[in-house]
């Protein structure tokens, strides 16, 4: 199922924007609802949630109803690169099968909305996609998106086109079936009972071209750590932090979140205590991470940031931040502009 508690990097959200705008569509128009900023796209260490890129996803297919195969067209776009340490680790892999293999176990730092697994049956192999967890009117959006993306890393994996014995849909044939053949290099089955992209089983165990065994264990443990701090605030912390979120300036009172997430004080401060976490630390935390987001990404004076996040004097922010990074805002805003 899609972890919805899981950040993502900007990367899918920005692809998404760039393929609004070859439709002539603004960022703002794609980024409506979520919460989001032009700006906010642009910081290499950002992350957003599951919810805001679905967002992003529902405010195309509103702006392009009539666009169909939009879903390919969004998937061609997610090159290994994309997936930054993710790709790397597959790229690295010793061959096909286990390149698919790490892509599954660390399926949570890709862009998927899909449920993915492989079906080995010796003279077969699919990956079979399903997304019972998204709303019916994007399946069909999601699922064009992820098999082509799939497509586009064995191509990328192999340095070279990895023929594709078939290909199969559950939805009904478009008008046009040409651009899903020129992307998958078969006419895919649609109607069909499940979503499969079927590959030729021989091509599974054959050496990678950039296959490093010392690489690939350092990557593969490079997705671990990272798997492992993105979910470090899902759960019940993840849902304060999101009720944090919508009041920066402001944070909501204890009792304020006991009422919002229907519980009481003491059941709170007793699971987020089994989270290893306290309301107050989870304050700061999250004043952290939006304090270097806005001082890195936003364009935002020290004295904007200091206003946005409920500091009264710009001092006490100075404080604060000194003691998160060990150095003042500004100092700290010009050692990331040189990096």
């Amino acid at each position: 199922m899609v972890r919805w508690d899981v950040e993502r990097s900007p990367m899918s959200v920005q692809l998404l924007t760039g393929l609004g705008a070859d439709h002539g569509l603004s960022a703002q128009t794609c980024l409506r609802g979520t919460g989001l900023r032009p700006a906010d796209l642009r910081h290499p260490e950002a992350t957003f949630s599951a919810k805001q890129e679905l967002t992003v996803i529902e405010n195309l297919l509103e702006a392009l109803p009539d666009r169909p195969g939009l879903g390919l067209e969004a998937g061609v776009r997610y090159h290994l690169t994309t997936y930054g340490i993710w790709g790397f680790a597959l790229i690295s892999s010793p061959t096909l099968r286990s390149a698919f293999d790490i892509g599954l176990r660390f399926l949570d730092l890709t862009f998927a909305f899909t449920r993915i697994h492989a079906r080995d049956r010796g003279h077969e192999w699919h990956m079979v996609l399903d997304a019972p967890d998204v709303p019916p009117a994007l399946r069909r959006f999601v699922v064009e998106r992820d098999s082509a993306a799939i497509r586009i890393i064995q191509q990328e994996a192999f340095a070279a086109p990895v023929p594709i014995r078939e290909i199969r849909y559950a939805f009904p044939a478009p008008a046009d079936v040409a651009p899903y053949a020129e992307v998958f290099g078969v006419e895919p089955v649609f109607d069909a009972t499940e979503n499969a992209v079927g590959i030729d089983p021989a091509v599974l165990d054959v050496a990678l071209p950039q296959h490093n065994e010392h690489t690939a264990a350092i990557a593969e443990e490079q997705c671990r750590q990272l798997l492992a701090k993105r979910q470090a605030r899902t759960g019940l912390s993840g849902q304060v932090r999101d009720l944090l979120f919508a009041r920066p300036a402001q944070p909501p009172a204890l009792d304020e979140v006991a009422t919002a997430l229907h519980l009481s004080e003491r059941t709170l401060r007793r699971r987020l205590a089994e989270e290893q976490v306290s309301y107050r630390a989870l304050i700061d935390e999250f004043r952290e991470q939006l304090a270097e987001e806005l001082l890195v990404g936003g364009g935002l004076r020290v004295a904007e940031v200091a206003q946005r996040l409920g500091y009264v004097e710009v001092s006490s922010f100075s404080q604060a931040f000194r003691r998160w990074k060990g150095v003042g805002p500004r100092e700290y805003r010009a050692r990331v502009a040189v990096r």
